[in-house]
C-alpha cells in the first residue's frame, strides 16, 4: 500500500509539474503546398535574407518587385522610380476633369546615379535596386553596384540617400537647370532651379563640391555619407527655413503599432534631433498630442500633406461596435414580414446548388446564408436556424478539408500564402486570387460565414478552428509571431489606412480598390470571428481595421461636393457623389466591371453586403440623401437590374424608411449575396 500510495503521489506530482511548463503552440495549420505557374520570382529584387519570410503582396512598394521594377510608386509626397543603378524623383502635378483626377506622367525631376565600383568582372545585367530592408511605413533600397542605399520612408518631406563608400554622384534632370549654387557659405546645403518653377535643396552630412556638366547635369565630388534632396512647396521662404533646420535628422525605417481597438501608434527609428514627418488628411483628424505644423503644406493626390514634428505620432480612432445584429435594433411590429420572407429564403436553401465554383461568389453564397441565420436570431426566429447549419457546414466544409471538386485553397511558400486551385495556372482566375489580388475580399465572406457558423454550433467552430484561422490570417496577421506563414497585414495600407486589393500585378498608376464595402466586411467578419473564439485580439484588431477602412472610405471614397474638408477639386466633385476606383495616384470613375455611367453599380460596389457595419459606413444620413439623389437618375436606363436597384434603394432607407420600403417590396431578385431577408431587415431596422 505504501508503494502504491508512493508511485501515485509521484504521478500527481509530475502531473503538476507538466502544467507549469509553458506548452507549445501547435504549428498553424496549412493547406496543401501550390506549385504555381503564374507567380513571379522575388529573389530577384529581394535581398537573400528576406526569402525566407513571407513577402508583401499589396504594398505600396510592389511595383518595385515586379516584372523589371521600373515602374513608379507614390511615396508622399514624392513619385519614385528606379531603373537600372538610378533613382529618379518627382514631385508631381495633378490635372482632373468630371470623370478622373491623374498624376501627370512621370517626368523625373532629379535623377541620382552613382559611380560604379570598378569589380574587374565583365558587365552584367545585375545593376537593378535590391530590397534589403521593408517596413510598414518604409523600404530600403539597395544599388549594390553603385554604393548607393536609399532609406524611402513615407511622409518624409525629404529623399535620403546614404554613399556607403566614397563615390562620385551624378544629379540629372529632365528639364533645364536654371540655376544651381551652394547655399551662402555652406559646403552641406545646395540650391538648384529647374525651368519648371521647382527649386531643390541638396543638404549631404559633409562638405563636398559639385560641378555642372551640361545644362541638365550636374556632378558631386566623390564621398561618403548622407545626401538628401527636398523640393520647396510654395514660395514662401519660412518653407526653406524648416526644411533647413530639420535637414539633419532623417528616418531610416518607420514601423506601426496596433495597440487595442482604436489606436495605432507610429514610431520612426531615425538619426540625428527632431524628426519632421507629412501628415495625410485622415492622419490629422486622427493625431492626438502632436506638433503641427500647419503652414507647412506639400500636395497630394489624398489632399495636403501637413508637417508634423515627432519620431511617433498616436493615432486615436473612434471606436466602432461591431455586432451580430443591427446597431438600431428591429420593432417587434416588423417581425412578421421579416420572418415572413426569411422562411420562404431558407426553404430555397434547400434547392440552392453552388453553380458557381469561383472563390469570389461561392463565398458571396457562404454569406448570404450566414445572414439568414444572425436575422432568424435577431427576429426570435430560432426554428429556421437548423437548416441554415446544415447548409452552410455542406457548402464551407469541402473548402477547408479540401474536398471540394471544382476549387480549392492552396498554400504557396513562395510568397507565403493562399492560393486558389484555379489559380495555379491562370491569374486571371478567380479574379487574380492566384496572384494575391482580392484576398480580403474572397475570404471575408468565407470569414463571415464561418464565424457565423461558430457561434451557432460551437463544437463545429472547435472542429475546423485552425483551417478557420489559417484563412483569417492570409490577410490578417499581426505578425510573425502569430503565423510565420503569412506577411503582416496583407492588403491593410498602415500609412493610407485603408486596404489595397491589386496582387502581384504591375501598375503604371500603383496600388488599387475598388470596394471599400468589401474591404470593411472582411474586418469586421474577423472581428465576429474573434469574437466566436472569445480571442479578444483578433476581435481587437479586426475592429481597428475596420474602424480605419471605415474612415478612409469616408474620406476618399465618399465624394462631397461642398464643405471646408473637400478633398477633390470642384470639378470632379460636382459630378462625382462616389469614386469607382481609387489608385494610388488616380481616382477612377469607371469600375473594372462597368462604365462611369452606372451609377447604381457606383453605389452598390461601396455598399455591399449589407450588414450592421454598414450603419457605421454610411453614419452621414446626408450624404446617403446626396448619393442616393446622384444614383436615382441612373436607374431609368434600360440595362440596370434589380440587384444592383436594392441597394441604391436601401441607402434610401437611411433617411426615408417608407419610401425604400415600397420600392424593396417590388423587387422580385437581389444582388448573389443579398436576400430580400436581409434587405428587409435594414430597412425595418431604421424604422422608427
Amino acid at each position: 500500500m505504501a508503494s502504491m500510495l508512493c508511485s501515485l503521489a509521484l504521478f500527481v506530482c509530475i502531473v503538476c509539474f507538466s502544467a507549469l511548463i509553458p506548452q507549445a503552440s501547435p504549428a498553424p495549420f496549412l493547406f496543401p503546398e501550390a506549385q504555381s505557374t503564374v507567380l513571379p520570382d522575388p529573389s530577384t529584387f529581394f535581398a537573400p535574407k528576406l526569402l525566407s519570410t513571407p513577402l508583401p503582396t499589396n504594398s505600396f512598394f510592389q511595383n518595385f518587385v515586379l516584372k523589371n521594377g521600373d515602374q513608379p510608386e507614390y511615396i508622399h509626397p514624392y513619385t519614385i522610380k528606379s531603373s537600372n543603378s538610378s533613382l529618379s524623383i518627382a514631385y508631381p502635378s495633378f490635372s482632373y476633369t468630371s470623370t478622373i483626377i491623374s498624376t501627370a506622367l512621370f517626368e523625373p525631376d532629379l535623377t541620382i546615379s552613382a559611380s560604379k565600383t570598378n569589380t574587374g568582372k565583365a558587365p552584367n545585367n545585375n545593376d537593378h535596386h535590391v530590397i534589403s530592408d521593408f517596413n510598414d511605413l518604409s523600404v530600403t533600397l539597395d544599388f549594390p553596384s553603385s554604393n548607393l542605399r536609399f532609406f524611402l520612408v513615407r511622409g518624409s518631406p525629404f529623399l535620403t540617400g546614404f554613399l556607403y563608400r566614397p563615390s562620385a554622384l551624378t544629379i540629372s534632370t529632365a528639364h533645364t537647370i536654371v540655376s544651381s549654387s551652394p547655399a551662402s557659405g555652406s559646403k552641406t546645403k545646395f540650391i538648384i532651379k529647374l525651368d519648371n518653377n521647382q527649386t531643390w535643396l541638396i543638404y549631404t552630412s559633409i562638405p563636398t563640391d559639385f560641378s555642372d556638366s551640361g545644362p541638365s547635369t550636374l556632378t558631386f565630388k566623390a564621398f561618403s555619407g548622407i545626401i538628401r534632396f527636398a523640393v520647396i512647396p510654395d514660395p514662401d521662404p519660412k518653407s526653406e527655413a524648416i526644411l533647413d533646420h530639420f535637414s539633419s535628422c532623417y528616418p531610416v525605417s518607420g514601423a506601426a503599432v496596433l495597440q487595442n481597438t482604436n489606436t495605432l501608434t507610429y514610431k520612426w527609428e531615425k538619426e540625428g534631433g527632431d524628426l519632421l514627418m507629412l501628415a495625410h488628411p485622415l492622419h490629422i483628424k486622427l493625431l492626438s498630442n502632436a506638433t503641427v505644423l500647419q503652414d507647412f503644406r506639400y500636395k497630394s493626390i489624398d489632399g495636403d500633406l501637413v508637417g508634423v514634428v515627432g519620431d511617433s505620432w498616436m493615432l486615436a480612432s473612434k471606436p466602432i461596435p461591431v455586432t451580430w445584429n443591427s446597431v438600431r435594433g428591429v420593432q417587434k411590429d416588423s417581425f412578421p414580414e421579416i420572418i415572413s420572407a426569411l422562411r420562404r429564403d431558407v426553404d430555397a436553401l434547400s434547392s440552392t446548388e453552388a453553380s458557381t465554383t469561383s472563390s469570389y461568389f461561392y463565398g458571396k453564397l457562404v454569406a448570404r446564408a450566414a445572414r439568414l441565420a444572425v436575422i432568424a436570431k435577431e427576429v426570435a426566429c430560432p426554428d429556421a436556424i437548423p437548416a441554415i447549419r446544415t447548409f452552410l457546414a455542406e457548402k464551407i466544409e469541402p473548402w477547408l478539408d479540401g474536398s471540394f471538386s471544382g476549387n480549392g485553397f492552396l498554400h504557396d511558400k513562395k510568397w507565403g500564402g493562399l492560393v486558389t486551385k484555379q489559380g495555379l495556372t491562370d491569374q486571371g482566375a478567380d479574379f487574380g486570387f492566384g496572384v494575391y489580388a482580392d484576398h480580403h475580399y474572397h475570404l471575408g465572406y468565407f470569414i463571415y460565414g464561418i464565424s457565423v457558423l461558430a457561434k451557432i454550433d460551437p463544437a463545429w467552430g472547435q472542429k475546423y478552428k485552425s483551417q478557420a484561422y489559417s484563412l483569417v490570417e492570409d490577410f490578417l496577421n499581426k505578425d510573425e509571431r502569430s503565423n510565420p506563414n503569412y506577411p503582416r497585414l496583407r492588403s491593410f495600407d498602415l500609412y493610407k489606412l485603408h486596404s489595397w486589393a491589386g496582387g502581384l500585378t504591375e501598375f503604371a498608376d500603383g496600388r488599387n480598390q475598388e470596394s471599400t464595402s468589401e474591404a470593411v466586411n472582411a474586418y469586421y467578419a474577423a472581428a465576429l470571428m474573434g469574437k466566436a473564439y472569445k480571442d479578444a485580439q483578433l476581435e481587437a484588431t479586426g475592429s481597428l481595421l475596420t474602424a480605419l477602412e471605415i474612415q478612409a472610405a469616408q474620406m476618399w471614397w465618399h465624394v462631397r461636393e461642398g464643405g471646408e474638408n473637400r478633398i477633390y477639386p470642384e470639378a470632379f466633385a460636382k459630378e462625382n457623389r462616389v469614386v469607382g476606383v481609387l489608385w494610388a495616384t488616380k481616382r477612377d470613375t469607371g469600375l473594372w466591371f462597368a462604365t462611369a455611367e452606372a451609377k447604381e453599380i457606383r453605389l452598390g460596389i461601396q455598399m455591399l453586403p449589407v450588414l450592421p457595419v454598414t450603419e457605421v459606413l454610411f453614419s452621414d444620413a446626408g450624404y446617403a440623401n446626396e448619393l442616393v439623389s446622384w444614383a436615382l437618375p441612373a436607374l431609368n436606363r434600360t440595362e440596370v437590374t434589380e440587384g444592383w436597384k436594392g441597394f441604391v434603394y436601401a441607402l434610401q432607407g437611411i433617411y426615408d424608411t417608407q419610401g425604400a420600403l415600397k420600392k424593396i417590396r417590388s423587387l422580385n431578385s437581389f444582388d448573389d449575396g443579398n436576400s430580400r431577408s436581409n434587405i428587409l431587415w435594414w430597412i425595418h431596422s431604421h424604422s422608427r
